[in-house]
């Protein structure tokens, strides 16, 4: 038995059982320790950016770690992207980052580098293993940094160690902690501060929070005691549609964000932090509440959020009985026709939406309309790449597609973000998984034409223009699409987008659309 056996050993003890892998020479014992594991499912990514992404989307809808599988510092390197928006969304993960053996590291050979140092900024536990011995430990130490709280867990398997015979060691499943206590200090003391606020306070929800359960508690307390109920800008997992509480989400904007916020003297933070501004521009603020708003935190990210919602519901005096104010109606709108839209399309996604489909959101300026929209839709999770690095949607889709079989999972996804990971499309396809892209093609990092705004240029020129349009060649998706091995059609007109999507959501398997807008 070697180290590379271990470690498996380990993982599958632990449940671990998806690993989405890039491997290179120095990986080939803990391939060949895979491949005697067959309850280890082992998907390939083309693009260490679609491994860390997948292995994003998978963590967000089991709560679970998927481990993935990294050729050396590059490697890693490669996938650094997915792995900080998997971090800002704080969800579990375990690394394995393949490095030279230990007595190879002082040749300075090409592909050594400093790995430590490139996974600490998006890790929240980084470990070298420390020879065959310790490949047990370190691998349970790192299931353990994985999920308390949940989070980035890095650790570097050197060859010598995955090759070093080891004696069998016991698979025992990990001993976590339990979670801290509700604070009743601290519940006390922010009920206090919203009943002397009556329509003035606020509940920021994140993480376990943006559940429906959770949302369902919130929603009382906002109803009974009059509290506004928010979400960050950037969602990393929430259940709406009909029958669930919708929360606001403040906006990316920084004005819109501080009008929505204005009037809040008390905010409440559930699992997540003060609301701040998404980049600094000249004279606007970098917090978004008022100077003189008290910033409260009822529990963190870690912490037993819907007990802590409990116990604010109890010492407010609500009862459980409350009933929240839940998104019914769809709005009546006619359906539109004619030239394809970004709000049409918004609009007819919502409508069409299957229940308990999975709603993975990168589509950045072109979909701002489907977030209002989606809470009168049919009930669904929805998520968002959370830390602002683009590339994450089509990943994002190919874990969620792989952690839930049975579920439609619907990406929204951005011509331009959509190319920093267009390789996840194969392996949708290689896996059969049932995904359907909506690229929202409109040649142009939109995004930036508004960011240039608030910045006070009134007239962009021809070199900023070839920086922010994706035109001369435009990109062909449908093109793109079917050279991975999915199906692809392209939309012009809302009925024959329309027709697409109901093709595409009637029957199982990856199908991309390019809707022209």
């Amino acid at each position: 038995m070697n180290g590379a056996d271990v470690l498996c050993d380990v993982l599958l003890a632990n449940d671990v059982t998806v690993c989405f892998a890039n491997p290179g020479t120095s990986e080939m014992h803990f391939v060949a320790a895979l491949d005697r594991k067959p309850q280890m499912r082992c998907m390939l990514g083309l693009f260490e950016g679609v491994v860390t992404g997948a292995a994003d989307g998978y963590a967000r809808m089991t709560d679970c770690p998927a481990a993935t599988l990294l050729h050396t510092g590059p490697g890693l390197a490669n996938g650094l992207a997915n792995m900080h928006n998997a971090r800002r969304a704080s969800s579990p993960m375990i690394n394995i980052v393949g490095d030279h053996a230990s007595y190879h590291l002082p040749l300075d050979a090409p592909l050594t580098s400093d790995i430590e140092s490139l996974a600490a900024p998006m890790s929240n536990w980084v470990r070298r293993i420390d020879g065959p011995g310790d490949v047990a430990p370190a691998t349970e130490a790192a299931f353990r940094a994985s999920l308390t709280p949940p989070g980035i867990a890095t650790l570097i398997l050197p060859a010598d160690a995955a090759w070093g015979e080891v004696s069998a060691v016991s698979s025992d499943r990990v001993k976590l902690a339990p979670r801290p206590a509700v604070d009743i200090g601290a519940v006390r003391k922010i009920a206090a501060a919203i009943r002397t606020a009556p329509g003035r306070a606020g509940i920021v929800v994140r993480g376990q929070a943006a559940r429906a359960d959770a949302l369902a508690i919130a929603g009382q307390i906002s109803t009974a005691a009059d509290v506004s109920l928010f979400s960050e800008v950037l969602i990393a997992r929430m259940q709406r549609g009909r029958g669930r509480v919708a929360p606001t989400r403040i906006p990316y904007p920084i004005d819109a964000a501080t009008a929505v916020l204005r009037d809040i003297d008390v905010l409440v933070l559930v699992g997540a932090k003060e609301p701040v501004a998404f980049f600094a521009y000249p004279g606007k603020p970098g917090l978004l509440v008022r100077d003189d708003c008290r910033v409260l935190t009822l529990a963190a990210h870690g912490d037993d959020l819907d007990a802590a919602l409990e116990a604010l519901r109890d010492e407010l005096d609500i009862k459980p009985s409350q009933q929240p104010v839940f998104a019914t109606a769809f709005p009546d709108e006619p359906t539109p026709s004619g030239r394809l839209t970004e709000d049409a399309i918004a609009l007819s996604v919502a409508r069409k939406l299957p229940a308990d489909a999975i709603v993975c959101d990168e589509a950045v300026t072109s979909a701002r309309r489907f977030f209002a929209l989606s809470a009168f839709a049919a009930p669904h999770d929805y998520m968002m790449s959370t830390g602002g690095s683009i590339g994450g949607g089509i990943p994002l889709a190919t874990g969620a597609a792989v952690a839930c079989p049975g579920r439609k999972v619907i990406n929204l996804e951005a011509d331009g973000s959509g190319m920093y990971s267009v390789q996840g499309l194969w392996t949708q396809a290689r896996e059969n998984l049932d995904v359907v892209t909506i690229v929202f093609s409109n040649r142009t990092y939109a995004i930036l034409y508004g960011e240039m705004r608030d910045l006070g240029v009134g007239a962009i020129g021809e070199n900023a223009r070839r920086m922010l349009d994706l035109d001369h060649p435009s990109l062909d998706w449908v093109s793109l699409a079917k050279g991975m091995g999915v199906e692809a059609a392209r939309a012009e007109t809302c009925e024959r987008f329309d027709a697409l999507l109901d093709s595409a959501l009637s029957r199982p398997g990856p199908f991309l659309i390019e809707a022209v807008i």
